[in-house]
């Protein structure tokens, strides 16, 4: 995610500029076809273009309405896991006496939390991640999952059997909770915790798996799409329809003055159709973009960085020195 102040205005442009150059041709058509070959009645009423914004206007507020709340959605999500996660180390650490096993229950928690961030980063056919302007800017910043194994991340926190116990399994994730309560169930009949507070361990095990289900339900089911391509296709029409009826109404202004521009005042409506076209497409644009929360773009959900708080979080409880950097980067995913 996009820690830092606010998007400069020129990697807005840079980001958006394909849009631009596909809107700038769009406006010429019709300015060409209208001053220079003549065309005098290929235009709009303004009227139309008009109501024709409008809808547009409603299509696309809805859409980026609702592709935030998926977004604010999924950071509640993630910042429950954080705080359960900080109260699994807080008992794990009450609750049991040996060491060495409450330090194998935080490890396997710290591997569970690998697994699912793993999980959330794995392409879907529908996100936007890979679209040109995205894959761009993406080259300014690292995204762990991407850079380093699933098991190689996990080697550091789970036993060789574990890991081997884990080979082919295609939910990790779910699978190292299930093991997570076996070594409850392992503590209680030996005797190390009590019933109660094998409740509560199991409690928070069945949290877990609840913050699980609700993060993989917006990673597994897209923003639906029968509204998305109905918001393309407004936003394509209405950019479409403007310069046509742009255009006569600035060669009006131009029959009232006198000068250099007399007569040729139709070519402003290149760009201003333009700059009002931008804005829809920008906004359609920003809205893909917000849709998927854990697909890897600079506006997602930073899940790598808050599973390193959290990690630091369990092994500063620990007393443990090997704690993970924390870079303090602009974008932290």
């Amino acid at each position: 995610m996009h820690l830092g102040k606010s998007y400069r205005l020129g990697e807005f442009v840079v980001w958006t500029r394909r849009s631009i150059y596909y809107l700038l041709a769009l406006g010429l058509v019709p300015v060409l076809l209208y001053q220079v070959a003549g065309m005098k009645w290929l235009t709009l009423p303004l009227s139309v273009v008009s109501l024709l914004g409008t809808a547009t206007t409603f299509v696309v507020g809805f859409k980026n309405v609702q592709t935030y709340t998926r977004t604010l959605e999924a950071q509640r999500i993630w910042m429950n896991i954080v705080s359960v996660s900080r109260y699994w180390g807080v008992i794990s650490q009450a609750y049991v006496g040996d060491s060495g096993r409450a330090a194998a229950l935080m490890d396997r928690h710290l591997a569970w939390l690998t697994a699912l961030r793993y999980q959330l980063r794995e392409t879907r056919v529908w996100e936007n991640a890979a679209s040109r302007p995205n894959a761009e800017y993406q080259r300014r910043y690292v995204i762990p999952e991407r850079r380093e194994p699933l098991d190689s991340a996990l080697s550091r926190y789970l036993l060789p059997q574990e890991m081997a116990a884990l080979a082919h399994v295609d939910d990790k994730a779910a699978q190292l909770l299930a093991r997570q309560g076996q070594a409850v169930r392992g503590l209680l009949d030996d005797g190390v915790i009590s019933a109660s507070e094998s409740a509560e361990l199991n409690g928070r095990i069945r949290d877990f798996l609840d913050l699980q289900g609700q993060a993989e339900r917006i990673k597994n089911f897209p923003y639906p799409r029968q509204y998305a391509i109905i918001n393309t296709l407004f936003v394509r029409s209405f950019c479409v329809a403007l310069p046509f009826g742009l255009t006569a109404q600035f060669d009006q202004i131009g029959q009232s003055i006198n000068g250099f521009m007399q007569g040729q005042t139709a070519w402003l409506a290149v760009l201003f159709s333009v700059i009002i076209s931008w804005i829809y497409t920008s906004l359609e644009q920003v809205g893909e973009s917000t849709e998927n929360p854990f697909e890897g773009s600079a506006n997602d959900v930073p899940i790598s960085r808050l599973c390193t708080m959290i990690e630091r979080d369990l092994k500063q409880m620990q007393g443990r020195a090997d704690l993970p950097e924390l870079a303090a980067t602009v974008i932290a995913l």
